[in-house]
């Protein structure tokens, strides 16, 4: 067995070699245990200490001189459970700890938030937090093309459902070199050419947030939340939005 092997159990690697070796060993001095686990006497001697406060290690003394031993692994049941115990009781403190956690959070409001995302799974978290974050409205900026070809239909479709679901009603400017995006009563849209227009972000603007993902070679994306910064795009957007509406309507003539 290999000290990685119980790392899933809840103690870390300097920790599971030692407590291999006290088991191997049977009743050991610090010095043995080290040699044995492949590290320093002083390292060795921290991570007993903190296996005799796990319950898996005890000491006694023979001819005056201290001796360490490996409890039985039985006894990794009841550290598990101490464990689950323990996470339970941070939980309930967290929950206490939340709302003055969330108000020192939203102090500093002037100060633009920015975070950062990265990869699918971070682009989609975006996503998500558009979804829930209240907005009955937003203003959008993509490339179809690269939309369809990072989100496969099963992600789309439920992100469409969840905003019909919850009344956001969206603009969209948007390039496509194989279809034309019909309007509908919560979703109006304006294409514009692709090849004057080239579009290899989704850009979203909703409430004092603003959304900016890269569909390019790297997935990567960030959210900037600022009341100045989201107004100003969306102004910028709106401006747009004549000129693609406009562009719109010369083509139908």
């Amino acid at each position: 067995m290999k000290p990685t092997d119980l790392v899933q159990f809840g103690l870390n690697e300097k920790e599971a070699a030692v407590y291999l070796a006290a088991l191997e060993l049977g009743s050991a001095t610090v010095q043995q245990i080290a040699q044995k686990a492949g590290l320093k006497r002083p390292t060795a001697y921290v991570i007993i200490r903190s296996l005799i406060d796990k319950g898996l290690m005890s000491s006694f003394y023979q001819n005056k001189k201290q001796r360490f031993v490996a409890e039985n692994p039985d006894r990794l049941h009841l550290f598990l459970e101490s464990q689950k115990r323990s996470m339970e009781d941070k939980k309930t403190e967290l929950q206490k700890f939340l709302p003055q956690l969330k108000s020192i959070y939203n102090v500093a409001e002037g100060k633009p938030v920015v975070r950062f995302f990265e990869g699918k799974k971070g682009l989609l978290t975006m996503s998500e937090e558009f979804l829930e974050s209240g907005a009955k409205e937003a203003v959008m900026v993509y490339s179809d093309d690269l939309v369809q070809k990072v989100f496969q239909p099963t992600e789309r479709t439920p992100a469409k459902e969840k905003r019909l679901e919850k009344g956001i009603k969206v603009r969209s400017i948007y390039t496509s070199s194989t279809r034309e995006l019909a309007d509908t009563e919560t979703s109006k849209k304006a294409k514009v050419s692709q090849g004057r227009f080239p579009i290899t972000c989704d850009i979203a603007i909703f409430g004092n947030k603003v959304r900016v993902a890269s569909l390019g070679d790297k997935l990567s994306g960030v959210v900037i939340e600022d009341k100045n910064i989201a107004e100003t795009l969306k102004s910028i957007f709106d401006l747009a939005w004549e000129a693609a509406e406009k562009y719109k309507d010369k083509k139908k003539d």
